[in-house]
């Protein structure tokens, strides 16, 4: 297999990087409303149901906080999505419950990785 050019390269860094962003971007999204909004029923529903269930969004509200910086330093931000990622398969039991394994934990880890490798991308070509 014929090695990639350097544009190429840099080509494939962007992909991984937007790639990965947009999709990181929109799981966190996606799952700190339904955090907020799923239970809030059970508090009575509206805005207080909303406010007293919004401990239950706290993970998701983190996972933002790591796009953040991983749009910011992508090597960093990658790590630390990684470092979720296995952190929910202990802490969501994800090993029993592959919804859980296959919605959350491994696209935390692949879209982290693929954070990492555009970084490893970009910088061994500058």
């Amino acid at each position: 297999m014929k090695p990639m050019n350097k544009s190429q390269s840099l080509k494939l860094a962007k992909i991984l990087r937007y790639t990965a962003r947009t999709i990181l971007l929109l799981i966190a999204v996606f799952w700190f409303v339904f955090a907020m909004l799923s239970g809030a029923e059970g508090y009575g529903g509206g805005i207080k149901g909303i406010i007293m269930n919004s401990p239950n969004a706290l993970p998701w509200l983190v996972l933002l906080g790591l796009v953040y910086v991983a749009w910011r330093w992508e090597k960093n931000g990658g790590g630390l999505i990684i470092f979720m990622g296995l952190f929910t398969i202990f802490a969501f039991n994800a090993a029993k419950h592959t919804f859980v394994l296959f919605a959350i934990s491994i696209p935390l880890i692949l879209l982290g990785s693929m954070l990492i490798g555009s970084w490893y991308l970009r910088k061994k070509n500058h």
